[in-house]
């Protein structure tokens, strides 16, 4: 690689970042689905609180390794280049995540469906059920809408934090100027 970074670049990086971080939202995302087959409420709630700490801080940690490596490929990337790979990484990521968890939904069996409906509406008026029950119908989108711009907003801001991170990282690491003798007297 030469060095510096375009449009292009950063783009097809952060498309491969975004697929990364897709990979293990979803995996856990389909891990914490499949726990729902164990039957047991203990075994559901365990998986779910695991498999949510594996994908904060594993998002956390792929971020930091994937803008590390980012600055290796390319020297000249500036702490801007990385927070803007960051940010792509976390909206095509977030578009990943988001499409799953919107499939799950319209892929929910009815009556999985009614007991949630059920357990939502126990308290609510019967003019508050009508008004929930067209909620309802359109929860697949809503759920798309809302998980994209929580995985988006999530990634800018941890893109933002890595992005300074990973600056430092490589200002500290390089080497140290140089250092005045104190013996010679200052050049004007």
């Amino acid at each position: 690689m030469n060095g510096t970074i375009d449009n292009t670049s950063l783009w097809n990086e952060a498309a491969k970042a975004g697929a990364a971080f897709g990979a293990v939202s979803i995996g856990c995302l389909l891990g914490k689905e499949l726990s729902t087959l164990s039957g047991s409420a203990f075994l559901q709630s365990a998986a779910v609180i695991i498999l949510w700490a594996v994908e904060f801080f594993g998002c956390i940690l792929l971020m930091k390794n994937l803008m590390l490596r980012l600055q290796k490929k390319y020297p000249d990337a500036k702490m801007e280049d990385t927070y803007r790979f960051g940010r792509r990484a976390a909206l095509l990521s977030g578009l990943l995540l988001a499409s799953a968890q919107a499939l799950v939904i319209l892929n929910m069996r009815q009556e999985d469906m009614a007991v949630l409906y059920s357990e939502l509406t126990a308290t609510l008026t019967s003019a508050q059920r009508e008004q929930m029950a067209g909620l309802t119908e359109k929860l697949p989108l809503y759920t798309f809408i809302f998980q994209w711009l929580y995985c988006y907003l999530y990634g800018s801001l941890l893109a933002r934090i890595m992005s300074r991170y990973v600056f430092m990282q490589s200002l500290f690491q390089g080497t140290p100027p140089p250092q005045d003798d104190g013996d010679r007297p200052d050049e004007q």
